[in-house]
């Protein structure tokens, strides 16, 4: 039997039961178009949150106050926390390779200008903030170099709170009251959006001395600096260690870089993705059993064909190959077909919530056809094989 006579047959046998060959693609369809369609869907995601975090650069290490790890005993025995203050912030400014610091602290506070009062986000940082977070200062100036442990009562607005507090009048120079505090308003920042639920065009930025002031705190909550990008990152982390031991008598404080916090943020989204991508295997899996159950059903309304073809002079290997080739051409079209409603359904759900991420990564699309392929492969191989292992005679008796 030649290749394009096995072909025929193969063909031919599908159009010839095409309720039943449709049923089975629409199995294998339904699995391979769950696949695209949440792999898409997590894959998004994790473009979105890598996209949220990178956003301000990737070149910045965060020093927090306290150990994020303790060996074998409670902390609180033998280990006394240092505070992380301004002068700490300072000393790390001279570390080789790091070009700015930020102290940071963060709380919520009144604030008020001509008897209009709201509750908002305020951030205490240093003048370099702009600089190490890539934020841009529409109108006026940031927060000047003054001496970071006594500033003047200046603050920076975002903009959202600039339109809300002035509407169409000019905030530079205005005053309003932070907490209670009076301070005049040198800046105005970009539009910058939403990060993870966090508004920050809904803030006030203060220095971050007079923050700790009106919290009531006596240490950071953290310090951020960022270093050249060319820099070697242990090199930066070890001279930073190496000037906060020296100051506080021992490692309490933790140091997280970038591409540590990206680390486990990738492993958690790789998870996420493998889990929604398991969920449509298991309709492959159903997809894979109904071939398997379809094949075995032709094996048996086919008897009389096979008992023929072997009559004719067909090999083992030629019945077992056309068989093969039924399951794997139902598996293919399948594929193609869930491809086709996974991938489109993808992008009529961007389409409709446009807040939901969704991005259909190639390199998923050709695994799930290739497993789609890989099913039908495997789900016709015993029906193949028990289709070829039939006796000429006998099965030519079945009619």
């Amino acid at each position: 039997m030649r290749p394009g006579d096995l072909l025929k047959f193969t063909f031919a046998s599908v159009r010839a039961h095409r309720m039943r060959s449709a049923l089975t693609t629409l199995g294998i369809a339904v699995g391979i178009s769950a696949v695209v369609l949440l792999t898409s869907i997590g894959e998004g995601i994790n473009r979105f949150v890598l996209a949220e975090f990178t956003q301000f650069g990737t070149t910045i290490i965060g020093v927090n106050p306290g150990k994020a790890t303790t060996f074998g005993t409670s902390a609180g025995i033998f280990n006394t926390v240092r505070p992380l203050s301004i002068d700490d912030a300072e000393a790390l400014a001279k570390a080789p390779y790091v070009e700015s610091v930020v102290p940071l602290v963060q709380g919520n506070a009144e604030v008020e200008v001509d008897g209009r009062k709201r509750r908002t986000t305020i951030y205490g940082v240093g003048h370099q903030f702009p600089e190490a977070f890539s934020f841009a200062v529409a109108s006026g100036e940031f927060l000047p170099a003054d001496d970071p442990r006594a500033p003047r009562a200046l603050a920076v607005l975002g903009s959202k709170l600039r339109q809300e507090l002035f509407g169409a009048s000019n905030a530079l120079g205005g005053r309003i009251r932070v907490g209670g505090v009076r301070y005049r308003v040198v800046g105005v920042m970009e539009p910058k959006g939403q990060v993870l639920g966090f508004d920050l065009d809904d803030t006030v930025y203060i220095p971050a001395a007079r923050a700790l002031e009106m919290f009531n705190r006596d240490s950071l909550m953290e310090i951020d600096l960022m270093y050249a990008e060319d820099a070697p990152v242990a090199e930066v982390v070890a001279a930073i260690e190496r000037i906060l031991v020296s100051r506080h008598g021992g490692e309490d404080f933790t140091i997280t870089t970038q591409q540590q916090m990206l680390d486990v943020l990738d492993s958690v989204l790789d998870v996420l993705t493998f889990a929604v991508g398991a969920l449509g295997g298991i309709s492959l899996l159903v997809g894979g059993v109904g071939i398997f159950t379809i094949m075995n059903i032709a094996v048996r309304e086919r008897t009389a064909e096979v008992g023929l073809l072997r009559a004719l002079g067909a090999t083992p290997q030629q019945v077992q190959l056309l068989f093969l080739g039924e399951a794997v051409v139902l598996a293919a079209a399948g594929g193609l077909f869930g491809l086709a409603l996974g991938a489109g359904g993808a992008q009529l759900l961007g389409a409709a919530v446009p807040a939901l991420p969704v991005h259909t990564p190639v390199l998923f699309v050709v695994i799930a056809e290739a497993t789609a392929l890989a099913i039908g492969l495997v789900a016709g191989v015993m029906p193949a094989r028990q289709a070829s292992r039939l006796e000429p005679v006998e099965a030519l008796r079945t009619e």
